[in-house]
């Protein structure tokens, strides 16, 4: 980094003038409103009572006429206390125009009874108190309006009667030099009363900020808890639902093969391979719950995890399955749904049907997800058909996922289960995300 470069970070290191005068404010105490009017009012009276001392000593220095002297501060102790009252006692709107006007007349005596160049300062002084009071700024600037032009009448006038052969060109002079020093002064004032309020309302801005943050982490965090919750209330429901029963199933068929493995062998065989089945599905239902309790991720495409399923299912045993699956893209619930109603209609098929050949297609046309899964099995008339647990977990899940399945069968002719869900724009994204990446 040369000098160059180092010299232009350290002046962007710099803080604003904004942020200095921030830092003003704050180390002073001046975070609050009433705490600065407070501040503010305290400095005017100080600076009145020091430039009304100012004033005497000048008239006495100068041997002006005890009547002045007299009258001069007659009229700077009405103007302190008539202050006084306006910055520390009433704070009523009707109290303070009549003490406002007490003032205005005790500075146009002033000007009046002494030439001293002190008493445009007190005018100035008594515009700042009312400038800080004021909350709306055309109150000011109507204040500004009437209060100025009437300060110059004053003091033309007072001028011309006291010294009668006043030079006109002296008179205006004097007269546009206090109109700049009172303009100046409403400008100077009423811009740092609009930083400084700007300041606070930044301020409050900030702090209400830093509440909606914070109020909105907390919510986060107990959405995110509420969520986690439910997501294992979920996954423990269905290891409950889905393993537990198929784990329960194992035992009836490895118990009813007991029985029968001497009187009818080819029976009892059928009954420990839909079990040994059972028990494979059991197990890879446990494995997934495990892997979304621990976060894991990478979880293999929708077809990978049906083909799997079906080379388990055929594993070993003398089970064909025949098959057609597209590449459909689906979400976690869809995913879920379509792999249990593929593993429970094969498990059906063999316990109930006694079924050795499927055939299950899978296919995406338009916006709908044709399942289609037929066994040779025994079959029964459809009328007589009971759903059990395995067939009424797979019509609720249909219906909430907001599709519809349908059962057919007929005796001596298998079973088969038809079932179409929609494809939502969940799905859609969760596709174009894949398509993407690929």
């Amino acid at each position: 980094m040369n000098g160059e470069e180092k010299g232009q970070k350290e002046e962007r290191m710099k803080p604003s003038w904004k942020a200095r005068t921030t830092k003003f404010f704050e180390r002073f105490g001046l975070k609050k409103e009433k705490r600065m009017l407070s501040v503010g009012k305290a400095l005017i009276f100080a600076l009145l009572v020091f430039e009304a001392g100012l004033i005497v000593v000048q008239l006495l220095e100068d041997s002006a006429a005890n009547w002045r002297i007299i009258a001069t501060s007659g009229a700077l102790l009405g103007l302190l206390v008539s202050e006084g009252l306006t910055l520390f006692v009433f704070k009523k709107a009707a109290f303070k125009v009549a003490l406002y006007i007490a003032s205005l007349l005790c500075i146009f005596g002033l000007v009046a009874t002494t030439g001293s160049s002190y008493v445009p300062v007190l005018y100035i002084l008594a515009l700042t108190e009312f400038y800080l009071s004021a909350k709306k700024k055309r109150v000011s600037v109507l204040v500004f309006t009437i209060g100025v032009p009437l300060y110059l009448a004053a003091y033309a006038v007072t001028n011309v009667l006291l010294h009668e052969s006043v030079p006109l060109m002296t008179l205006l002079t004097q007269s546009f030099e206090a109109l700049v020093y009172l303009t100046v002064h409403f400008i100077v004032v009423n811009f740092l009363l609009g930083f400084y309020r700007q300041f606070l309302r930044l301020r409050k801005a900030m702090k209400d900020l830093d509440e909606s943050n914070a109020r909105l982490k907390e919510a986060y965090d107990e959405l995110a808890e509420v969520t986690a919750l439910q997501e294992r209330q979920r996954i423990a429901k269905d290891i409950h639902d889905t393993a537990g029963h198929s784990i329960t199933t194992v035992i009836m068929q490895t118990e009813a093969a007991k029985l029968i493995i001497e009187k009818d062998p080819s029976s009892a065989k059928q009954k420990i391979v839909a079990a040994n089945l059972q028990a494979k599905h059991a197990l890879e239902e446990l494995r997934e719950s495990v892997h979304l309790l621990s976060g894991s991720l990478g979880k293999p495409t929708l077809k990978t995890a049906l083909l799997e399923i079906i080379a388990q299912s055929t594993d070993g045993t003398n089970v064909t399955i025949r098959h057609s699956v597209d590449d459909v893209t689906v979400d976690d619930e869809k995913y879920r749904f379509l792999c249990n109603t593929l593993k429970e209609g094969v498990s059906n098929g063999l316990r109930h049907g006694g079924a050795t050949a499927f055939y299950f297609e899978l296919k995406e046309e338009e916006d709908k997800i044709e399942f289609l899964l037929s066994d040779n099995g025994v079959g029964l008339e459809t009328e007589k058909l009971e759903k059990g647990f395995g067939l009424s977990g797979m019509s609720k899940g249909a219906e909430a996922l907001g599709g519809a399945i349908v059962f057919y069968s007929e005796p001596d002719e298998g079973f088969e289960i038809r079932l179409t869900l929609p494809v939502i724009a969940q799905d859609k994204v969760m596709d174009g995300g894949k398509k993407d990446e690929n």
